[in-house]
């Protein structure tokens, strides 16, 4: 291993708290906004944005700031996104109008857009072929570990302080991150100089924003309103274009060899099943705990633990599985161990107590923290050190459109169990329609009817419709492992390590 780089695991560990900032940052505000809609005197409308803001600058950013990476430095697009994070997560901290908040969450965004593709793409350039695996699996760990963790640490901060410690929380972690690279790392860029693809950036930004926002629309507005299918239709039909132009220009945005690599194609598309799987499960389980088991914010986060547990624990034994049997055996594993943790959680009713809870989201977590790293590390073989950056940051676009889809379209199945198991005879008709919206605007209702059998049957609609959702997620998890049997290959300890090292 070269010198320069015998320092590579401090910068690694350090960025991973970068990292577990961002992950944070994806799910610690939901906590918050009840209070922001009453401190701020928020709109729905810009409550949304307060979330959405964030989601659609970063995964319309990735691409661009990828191969800027490239370009002009990993190392100081690295600094300065550390630097533009730190910035909003202080302005979001202290804004006092909506439209404040809104702004420094497009600039969290924005500095999110560069920490995570660039931290990802150090990895094949300062890291052999034999500690990748492990590498992916640090970086991974931090990035997973962050959003169930959100809700836990939102739950306390907001319990004890006010709400914009749920982002001066990100200050000591950017400034951590921000030493090491600056001191640690040193810098790498493309040996390719290539002109900057200009309608590449536009195309992939534009066509991000559309489908991303279709999607958030349509777990707002269905799958039927126009909005929602415009937006998505056009946001399709622009990445295609996108994909299309890419295999036309002689300087491409993307290399388009990777649309033609196996090991690209299916590490990159198992991992966002699995992230598909990982977003529904943490959309409906924040509001099980909450609504069927009656537990207050902390109490639901602290529920979650077991899930982040699982990944803790999985992310090294795949490594350890990946060394000995290879990556293929690792994400098959990860896999079954995901979809029967999910089959187990179709089965819960409204008597299930926790314990049963805890078992089937630790065999979840267990699952992802098996797989995910193991899909990554595939996805990641296919990328050259000259154009890592831009090859990770279409990783992680594809990744976060793929959990994003999972949000809207198991939230659709979820809403859709949750209605249609609602009894319209039982409710009076101006309650039954506020209990429709969600299961807390239905557990609102049946309490102020003061109504126990209500309560029961808006609680025994949400699990119904929760189970069904489930079942969707195994099938995504059957789906991943035919991928993983029919695009990657059986890779062995001595074909994987017999490369050279950096």
């Amino acid at each position: 291993m070269n010198s320069q780089y015998k320092q590579r695991w401090w910068v690694l560990a350090s960025l991973a708290f970068g990292i577990l900032a961002v992950g944070l940052d994806m799910t610690i505000l939901n906590l918050a906004l009840p209070i922001l809609a009453e401190d701020m005197h928020a709109t729905n409308a810009e409550l949304q944005w307060f979330a959405d803001a964030y989601n659609l600058v970063f995964a319309a950013m990735l691409l661009p700031m990828g191969m800027l990476g490239d370009r002009i430095g990993r190392k100081r697009m690295l600094i300065a996104g550390l630097l533009i994070f730190g910035a909003a997560s202080l302005a979001c901290a202290y804004s006092t109008l909506p439209w404040e908040l809104i702004t420094a969450r497009v600039f969290l965004g924005l500095g999110a857009s560069m920490l995570v593709p660039l931290s990802m793409a150090i990895i094949p350039v300062i890291f052999s072929e034999k500690e990748r695996p492990k590498a992916i699996a640090i970086w991974m760990m931090a990035n997973a570990i962050g959003i169930p963790f959100g809700p836990i640490l939102g739950g306390w901060l907001l319990n004890n302080y006010w709400w914009g410690s749920v982002f001066i929380i990100n200050i000591p972690l950017v400034i951590l991150s921000l030493i090491a690279v600056t001191f640690l790392l040193p810098e790498s860029r493309s040996e390719e100089r290539r002109a900057v693809d200009f309608p590449g950036m536009l195309l992939s930004s534009i066509g991000l924003i559309g489908l991303t926002y279709g999607v958030i629309e349509a777990g707002e507005r269905g799958w039927s309103d126009a909005v929602t299918l415009t937006s998505v239709i056009a946001g399709i039909l622009l990445l295609f274009w996108f994909v299309v132009y890419q295999t036309r220009t002689t300087q491409p945005l993307v290399d388009p060899s990777l649309f033609r690599s196996r090991s690209f194609t299916g590490g990159t598309l198992i991992g966002s099943i699995i992230s598909f799987a990982l977003f529904g499960v943490l959309f409906a389980l924040p509001q099980y705990l909450r609504a069927v088991l009656e537990v207050d914010a902390l109490s639901a986060g602290l529920r979650l633990l077991p899930l982040v547990i699982g990944l803790v624990i999985g992310s090294p034994i795949s490594d350890a599985l990946q060394s000995r049997f290879g990556t293929r055996t690792a994400i098959v594993l990860g896999s079954l161990l995901l979809g029967i943790g999910l089959a187990m959680g179709s089965a819960t009713d409204i008597s299930t107590g926790y314990g049963f809870t805890s078992i089937w989201i630790s065999a979840v977590g267990l699952g992802i923290g098996f797989a995910l790293p193991a899909a990554m590390d595939v996805a990641i073989s296919a990328l050259s050190p000259e154009r890592s950056g831009v090859g990770s940051a279409l990783l992680m676009a594809i990744r976060q459109v793929g959990g994003t889809l999972g949000v809207a379209i198991l939230g659709t199945v979820l809403s859709a169990g949750y209605r249609n198991n609602l009894n319209l005879d039982e409710w009076p008709a101006d309650a039954f329609e506020v209990a429709q919206r969600n299961v807390s605007a239905g557990m609102a209702a049946a309490r102020q009817i003061g109504s126990d059998s209500l309560v029961h049957s808006v609680k025994t609609s949400f699990v119904g419709g929760m189970g069904n959702m489930f079942w969707v997620c195994v099938g995504a998890a059957v789906v991943g492992i035919a991928f993983t049997f029919g695009l990657l290959k059986a890779r062995t300890v001595e074909s994987k390590h017999s490369r050279t090292s950096l």
